[in-house]
């Protein structure tokens, strides 16, 4: 336990200890701030229009857009995640990670439908929203959600889905950390709990707003602001996930990794990788399904929707290059694995920066990655000592970290970034790169104490109630069998 609470302190120490934070003024709006608006606010915005003013109408091609994109997002964990997690386990384990996976994703699409979608998207706190949307009350086919366009809008159920994808797919990650050890019913259990009380919350606070609409001049822009998530008010910018999605669910992955601990035979049995072929398959699965969790999240088929895609592209591409060529320097040899890896690694990167950074800042944030994300699956798990099975948090914690603080240095158009967009002005506004960074900090910093602090509890509260591991004989003949009854393999 206290190894736990030191990691936790280590992690959270980035954005706690500078009080002077909180003296920092919230950046505007910006045009694509993030794969996730508030759709309640879109159908009532903050100015009331005119009575005579015509209703708003989802554009077609917009709609076709973001409905393909929950597509690939879907493609992303089933297969894609599966696949790429399936191939990394010890073929006695590769049944069981399928199912864990698949079922994960099951679970929390219903969830998302029941309860998951209305806390999140509607106006309630800084950290929730209100249950006004349970079951979807209300949201009918001719329903519309803001994009980041005024006057622009998509259906409000399509909307639904893709951010439903999202979050299915960040808690189907955190199985990785603790692969070929732990109770499928604990871990269920545990994914109810974690995406309550962690995934919504976060998915509120950073991804929360009332809608370019609602931007018409200064004292509405200020009311609108309000009614904001906690780090959108702060001015934090993550396009598509960095902190919502990848920090979230690898400080997740890591204390549970610490919790249940290390796998029998950790550190004295070989536990190689069983099926690089399933591993590169997943991975170009990820790759391509990418595309819809990125560029989907301009929310419109556009100009910025298609810089999401070549940032996507050309910087995943480097990561790929980057971890390659410094394994091969180090080890003597290129491996498979280190050049699907590093692809993840580029992907988890770019996403929080897709939208906010120019093709040169994507490659510069796939560069990095490659090497960072490469010292993370070493040298910082040795350093921590957890046996997180699949490197989650090497990979989606450092990315993810990496990729948010860059967003803030990249996005500045002077480096060929977007900048932050000013509803009120309808223009970019003055780009402050420091207060920025800040800005990201307070999101990296947010997402790792308030995961951390969650997954604890849950894990410990699973545990007294249904016991998190399997027993030592289970765990030694293989979960496929233990667990599900099946095999992977006939030969």
């Amino acid at each position: 336990m206290k190894r736990v609470f030191a990691i936790l302190a280590l992690l959270g120490a980035v954005s706690i200890g500078a009080p002077a934070w909180a003296e920092e003024k919230p950046a505007a709006p910006t045009a694509t701030t993030s794969a996730a608006i508030a759709p309640a606010a879109a159908t009532t915005a903050s100015a009331e229009p005119a009575p005579t003013a015509p209703a708003l109408v989802a554009n077609k091609g917009d709609n076709a857009w973001i409905m393909t994109s929950a597509a690939l997002v879907i493609l992303m964990s089933i297969p894609g995640l599966a696949l790429f997690y399936g191939g990394l386990v010890r073929t006695k384990n590769m049944l069981s990670v399928l199912m864990q996976v698949f079922i994960t994703f099951s679970l929390i699409s219903v969830l998302w439908v029941v309860y998951g979608y209305s806390l999140a998207f509607t106006e309630g706190g800084g950290f929730f929203g209100v249950l006004d949307k349970i079951f979807l009350k209300g949201i009918t086919p001719e329903s519309v959600a803001a994009t980041f366009s005024k006057g622009v809008v998509v259906s409000e159920l399509a909307y639904v889905i893709f951010q439903g994808a999202f979050a299915a797919i960040t808690c189907g990650l955190i199985v990785g950390a603790f692969a070929e050890r732990a109770k499928f019913a604990a871990i269920l259990v545990f994914m109810v709990i974690w995406f309550t009380l962690s995934y919504l919350p976060m998915a509120h606070m950073v991804w929360y707003w009332a809608g370019p609409d609602a931007y018409v001049d200064a004292a509405a822009g200020e009311a609108a602001g309000k009614t904001a998530g906690f780090l959108f008010q702060k001015g934090a910018l993550d396009f598509a996930g960095g902190t919502v999605v990848h920090i979230n669910a690898a400080v997740a992955g890591l204390i549970g990794a610490i919790v249940i601990g290390k796998r029998i035979g950790y550190g004295r049995e070989s536990m190689a990788p069983h099926s690089l072929t399933f591993t590169m398959i997943g991975a170009s699965l990820l790759w391509f399904g990418w595309f819809g969790f990125n560029a989907g999240s301009a929310l419109e088929a556009s100009g910025g929707a298609a810089l999401a895609m070549v940032n996507t592209w050309v910087a995943t591409a480097c990561a790929a290059m980057s971890w390659m060529l410094a394994e091969w320097m180090l080890k003597g040899k290129p491996s498979m694995l280190g050049a699907a890896s590093g692809a993840v690694a580029g992907l988890v990167a770019i996403t929080p920066a897709a939208g906010f950074v120019g093709v040169v800042g994507a490659i510069v944030i796939g560069l990095l990655a490659g090497v960072i994300c490469l010292w993370g699956v070493n040298g910082l798990k040795r350093m921590l000592g957890a046996d997180d099975s699949l490197d989650v948090f090497g990979v989606h914690g450092v990315g993810g970290i990496l990729g948010a603080i860059l967003t803030g240095i990249f996005a500045d158009p002077a480096l060929g970034g977007t900048g932050v967009y000013d509803y009120v002005a309808n223009a970019v506004g003055s780009y402050d790169m420091g207060a920025q960074v800040i800005s990201q900090l307070w999101g990296v910093g947010t997402v790792i104490v308030w995961s951390g602090i969650v997954s604890l509890v849950a894990f410990k509260l699973v545990d007294m109630i249904i016991g998190l591991r399997v027993p030592e004989e289970e765990e030694r003949e293989g979960l496929d069998i233990t667990s599900h009854g099946e095999s992977a393999y006939h030969y």
